[in-house]
């Protein structure tokens, strides 16, 4: 009894050492040091490539892109204090190394000036970085607004119709000298949508619906339908326009999420056949798709019937030129390709002038950046951030699958811009306002939670 006494009035063991998450602010200072580094080196390097010496406002451009780095580090230091440190770094790092490929294609183009209004684009992007990660204190109060997202994001997409088409398809707005692409903001608001939707809906997304097959079970039309509704508007709208690229990156975004709410492995396998079947009859139907497809199957027709190579022959030759560790730096000549050596091709100048080792470096940055924007979804524990994260995640890695894929001949060409590679204002800031809204979310992940603090204090 007495042991016993004491066993139970013996005071509580002293909490453990305050163990804080790392932030690492400091290693994300230093490895935007060294994006910023190789990004000086390769303006640098391609400078001296063209005219054999250095260029002159070389430190103009160092300061400006280690200014744009540094504003937006503030603003995760002092905003987002416990971010993934990886992200911003991994950004600017892409930016950077695109407005390189983007000068180093100028240089080669007489004329055409690309670099300049890229680099004014990203400085909007970088700017649009502060402005959310500085703004949104807490993802959670985007659930809110999903219905307005909804609408939002359907009207950008019918505005371009009023205009005319460019290269065959209705999703640009010329005015007063400037192009802009409002679609390419639609992705973050379906994504908002589907993620607030999805995640209100959860458990009769998981536990209702009649089976059919398996462990496929048939959503109920209460639920399934405003979701589906909204999508195969969004599509519908887009395929109207002609920008099937775009089309095929929602149907995408919205199997994974779809997916991703409730386990159900089923509806990947619906998605592919739906996606398989709509692939071949827009193929089938649509001249312009049915154009890309017969290059895709035989990209070196052109040449046997003496015209000369196409886009995709180009690119398949600036890869093969390219070999293990490529022609340096402004020694390629990848624009051949024509009009699009900047935008849809660019991941041909990576080829040729990086080698595959540059190519696959390159990849890696992707991948990285998404697997990281995956980490910080599986960290959040409210269903709306997890399924936000993982859909913000999941358009970068389709975009740079359905890009990659077309340039290399593994799939037909889409038209769709490298994320922060290609040249494209609209799709560089969109990609900034991605990584501030994955900056955030992991911000909410890793940043230790009052209650839990309190119990271990208690126990």
């Amino acid at each position: 009894m007495t042991a016993l006494t004491a066993k139970v009035t013996e005071p509580a063991p002293p909490p453990p050492p305050d163990a804080r998450t790392p932030k690492g602010r400091g290693v994300e200072l230093t490895l935007l040091a060294g994006a910023v580094l190789i990004s000086v080196l390769g303006h640098l390097y391609v400078g001296l490539a063209d005219t054999g010496h250095l260029p002159r406002p070389g430190g103009r451009y160092a300061g400006g892109l280690a200014a744009a780095a540094l504003l937006a580090h503030l603003a995760v230091r002092f905003r987002a204090s416990c971010a993934d440190p990886l992200l911003l770094p991994i950004a600017v790092l892409l930016n950077g190394l695109g407005l390189v490929l983007i000068q180093r294609l100028d240089l080669a183009t007489p004329g055409e000036s690309g670099a300049g209004d890229q680099l004014r684009w990203s400085a909007l992007g970088v700017a649009l970085f502060v402005l959310v990660v500085a703004g949104l204190r807490d993802h959670r109060a985007l659930q809110k607004y999903a219905y307005l997202s909804v609408a939002a994001a359907l009207a950008l997409m019918l505005v371009p119709v009023l205009f005319p088409a460019v290269n065959g398809a209705h999703i640009w707005i010329r005015f007063a000298g400037l192009s802009f692409q409002p679609g390419e903001f639609a992705k973050i608001l379906l994504a908002v949508f589907f993620a607030a939707y999805l995640a209100a809906n959860r458990t009769a997304l998981a536990l209702t619906g009649r089976r059919i097959f398996w462990k496929l079970r048939l959503l109920p039309g209460r639920v399934l339908g405003p979701i589906l509704a909204i999508w195969l508007l969004s599509v519908g709208v887009l395929v109207l326009e002609r920008d099937l690229g775009t089309s095929l990156l929602f149907f995408g975004l919205f199997v994974i999420m779809l997916f991703t709410a409730t386990g159900r492995i089923g509806w990947i396998a619906i998605g592919l056949v739906l996606a398989a079947l709509g692939a071949y009859a827009v193929g089938t139907l649509e001249p312009h798709v049915h154009g890309r497809v017969d290059d895709w199957l035989n990209p070196f027709a052109s040449i046997e019937r003496g015209e000369g190579p196409g886009q995709l022959a180009q690119s398949l030759f600036s890869f093969a030129a390219g070999g293990l560790l490529g022609a340096g730096l402004g020694h390629g000549q990848s624009f051949l390709i024509g009009f699009a050596a900047k935008s849809d091709f660019v991941l041909a100048t990576v080829g040729e002038e990086l080698g595959l080792v540059g190519l696959t470096a390159i990849l890696l940055l992707y991948g990285l950046l998404v697997s990281r924007g995956f980490r910080a979804g599986l960290a959040l524990r409210d269903p709306f951030g997890r399924l936000l994260a993982t859909g913000l995640a999941s358009i970068i890695a389709l975009q740079v699958f359905v890009i990659a894929g077309g340039v290399t001949g593994l799939i037909p060409l889409t038209g769709m811009a490298m994320p922060f590679l290609a040249q494209g204002g609209s799709s560089v800031v969109t990609n900034w306002i991605i990584v501030a809204l994955l900056v955030r979310l992991s911000d909410n992940a890793r940043r230790p939670r009052p209650a839990e603090s309190a119990g271990e204090g208690a126990g």
